[in-house]
């Protein structure tokens, strides 16, 4: 993982370019939580399902219109402390953002048994804690609603439900997903794109200078993307400016600090089969506003770009020195500067008589320090090498035959001479003897 200490161009480095899945969640119809799915059948569960959907119906029209009033009437006298609270001033933040859908579905996996002991203390007819995923999209970025997890708890008393927490069960490992209206006051920045194709970028008021300047750069951004990958992606994206680490973590999970890293590029699973991603979102950390200079924070976005264009045609297992230097590749493109600035630590070594050898390993990317600096500065002139000496197109190409997931050596071998008619080996030797000729 690349580190905030590097400084100057070499800042680029921190931007996290691994493919992420937040959720389990993949849309294909056996698993989707959506009203489409079919029916279990039970006329009771049936009515049960029904009734409490009414609930959240009403629920998600309160909060996409800051409709505050009509919350109080939702909420069991028995909700958790602060629900309530938490929940109004989440509506007046939504209310900011420029939904084009905001539901709460039911899904269809097993129901959480609900202990006797919650049951008993609550004294509702009825007790539920069904699977439920908020379902939203923005105007114009979103081409199809995302899906995140709520670990509701529903009372029945009578005929009507009521809300009672989105904590979960004691002991549950279900969580509710928080977004940036969770956090705080939104602000947000539309930015009209060729064709009607709108992207923007949200924020928080603390954040607002953050927010304008990647709202100024992202149509720019854009461009420059598909000038290297071409047209064939979403050309707009969804951005977010988290304002602390409690929200970074939310939105990228836990893996990643955001004292460590500018940005990181994440989405929902990717359904190959119909060549559609859904919830990509780029998320930038809490101080990345005060550690990315103009340069660094422009190079950064463009890297986050191209794994959003390049997601759907990259599988889990693929290599990561082509996932990470062709992203790197495309965020430096353009930028003059010397060999020694982009790669200090692989120019260091090479000077000190150790040019590469060898591929960078995934390993190598995740070992911290030294290590993994060396690995994403390989990677990157590794791209650089092959667009110097075969073309930016042969790059793209070399690119998406290696991205196609986990491969024995010998179809490694097979698909970089496929593209560039020479084998991994001469692959290696070749970029080593480029390297060495850059920093001399």
């Amino acid at each position: 993982m690349r580190r905030w200490e590097w400084a100057g161009l070499a800042g680029l480095a921190v931007a996290v370019a691994l493919v992420l899945s937040l959720t389990a969640f993949d849309h294909r119809g056996d698993e989707s939580p959506g009203r489409g799915a079919t029916a279990v059948g039970n006329p009771y569960e049936d009515g049960r399902r029904d009734s409490a959907q009414k609930l959240l119906d009403q629920w998600a029209r309160a909060v996409r219109s800051g409709d505050t009033a009509a919350l109080t009437d939702l909420f069991d006298p028995a909700a958790a402390p602060g629900f309530l609270d938490a929940e109004i001033r989440r509506a007046n933040h939504a209310a900011q953002v420029p939904f084009s859908d905001f539901g709460y579905d039911i899904g269809f996996e097993p129901e959480q048994p609900v202990p006797p002991e919650v049951a008993d203390e609550l004294g509702a007819s009825d007790v539920w804690a069904p699977a439920v995923y908020l379902r939203y999209a923005i105007a114009g970025a979103d081409t199809e609603p995302t899906r995140k997890p709520v670990a509701l708890v529903l009372a029945r008393r009578g005929e009507t439900w009521k809300l009672v927490s989105d904590s979960g069960l004691p002991g549950s490992e279900r969580e509710t997903w928080r977004g940036p209206w969770d956090f705080g006051p939104i602000i947000a920045r539309e930015v009209p794109g060729a064709d009607g194709r709108s992207s923007i970028v949200l924020g928080h008021p603390t954040q607002s200078a953050m927010v304008d300047l990647l709202a100024g750069e992202l149509a720019d951004a854009v461009d420059q993307v598909s000038q290297v990958w071409g047209e064939d992606w979403p050309r707009r994206a969804v951005v977010f400016v988290a304002a602390s680490e409690a929200e970074f973590e939310s939105l990228v999970g836990t893996s990643y600090s955001g004292s460590d890293v500018a940005a990181v590029s994440v989405s929902d699973a990717v359904d190959h089969r119909s060549g559609t991603v859904s919830g990509q979102r780029i998320v930038f950390s809490p101080e990345a506003a005060d550690r990315l200079t103009d340069l660094t924070r422009v190079a950064v976005l463009r890297h986050e770009l191209t794994h959003v264009a390049a997601r759907v045609v990259t599988e889990d297992g693929s290599p990561m020195w082509i996932l990470e230097g062709y992203a790197d590749y495309v965020g430096y493109r353009g930028i003059e500067s010397t060999f020694g600035a982009v790669a200090p630590t692989l120019a260091a070594a090479v000077a000190a008589g150790a040019p590469p050898t060898s591929f960078p390993t995934d390993k190598d990317f995740h070992a911290g320090g030294d290590i993994a600096r060396r690995a994403y500065e390989s990677a990157w002139s590794l791209a650089i090498f092959v667009a110097s000496e075969y073309g930016e197109a042969r790059l793209g190409e070399l690119y998406r035959d290696l991205a196609r997931g986990e491969m024995t050596a010998t179809q490694f071998d097979d698909r970089i001479y496929h593209v560039l008619g020479i084998s991994a080996e001469e692959l290696v030797h070749s970029w080593s003897t480029w390297v060495s000729k850059q920093v001399a």
